[in-house]
């Protein structure tokens, strides 16, 4: 029987100097592969606005949507940690409205919740997940879902006083209970800097060589993305050829009558084969 993970599985990995491999899912059968590759964290990112449902921004992404992918990357998971992403605004209006999406997150099979930035606030509603049995990863740096207020996709951590003050807010998310956290978008000395200076693992994406573990988006590393390809993706494979070589040939097919084959077919018994032959046509 495979051993769950958990964040108890995650900090020990801190603990040891073992990275943590961190991809996104959005669906049963892809979640499953992961699972059985070997990933220790499938996190339900809300990337999947723009990869899946080609929306324009993760804001646009509801609270509904991501249950009912959370749900089914989760039915495909057995040993992995599955962790779903908080979208825009459902944890933003009261610390109770907050508390109530994260338990629905729970609730649709997700083992712990992705929460963006840090202010007062946000501590409050992560003290309060933590205090009902809700455990969180913290998101700093880049943070997708403040693209306004940020003014685009920027680094974030330049210098050193922008450094010192995301180590601030990393404390304070580690002081409030979050079992990780996720760096976007900084640079690789900054985020070692912020590494080597917490307890807790931090997760990179565009965060250079020296955080606990990494993550990428699933459609970008495997190549089934092609609007854009951020810096710091490496592509694994080329879905988009795959799949699109696989459909010309599909079509191809279909119109020189190659597809379905004999063998491919159903077939009525001898007997009633004949039957239908003799009957007349009925035009």
């Amino acid at each position: 029987m495979l051993k769950k993970t958990t964040i108890k599985t995650i900090q020990k990995m801190k603990d040891d100097n073992e990275k943590i491999s961190v991809l996104t899912a959005y669906d049963y059968s892809t979640a499953k592969y992961m699972d059985e590759a070997g990933v220790d964290i499938v996190l339900v990112g809300d990337s999947l606005a723009n990869v899946a449902l080609g929306y324009d921004s993760t804001q646009s992404i509801s609270m509904t949507e991501m249950l009912i992918f959370t749900s089914a990357v989760a039915r495909g998971v057995n040993r992995a940690l599955v962790i779903g992403d908080m979208p825009f605004m459902s944890y933003n209006i009261s610390v109770e409205d907050a508390i109530k999406n994260c338990g629905e997150m729970l609730r649709a099979g997700a083992n712990a919740v992705k929460i963006e930035g840090c202010n007062g606030y946000i501590l409050k509603v992560i003290k309060r997940c933590i205090n009902s049995g809700i455990p969180v990863l913290g998101h700093l740096g880049f943070t997708p879902q403040s693209i306004n207020a940020l003014g685009g996709h920027s680094i974030q951590g330049k210098d050193v006083d922008s450094t010192k003050a995301l180590l601030d807010d990393a404390k304070k998310l580690q002081e409030a209970g979050a079992f990780a956290i996720v760096l976007e978008m900084v640079p690789e000395e900054s985020a070692k800097y912020i590494t080597e200076n917490l307890s807790i693992p931090t997760i990179g994406i565009g965060a250079g060589r020296f955080c606990s573990g990494h993550v990428m988006v699933s459609d970008d590393m495997l190549g089934k993305f092609s609007d854009y390809q951020p810096k710091f993706v490496r592509k694994y494979a080329d879905m988009k050829k795959v799949i699109t070589n696989a459909v010309k040939q599909y079509c191809k097919d279909v119109k020189s009558e190659l597809y379905p084959a004999e063998e491919e077919s159903f077939k009525l018994p001898m007997a009633e084969a004949i039957k239908l032959k003799n009957e007349e046509i009925l035009c």
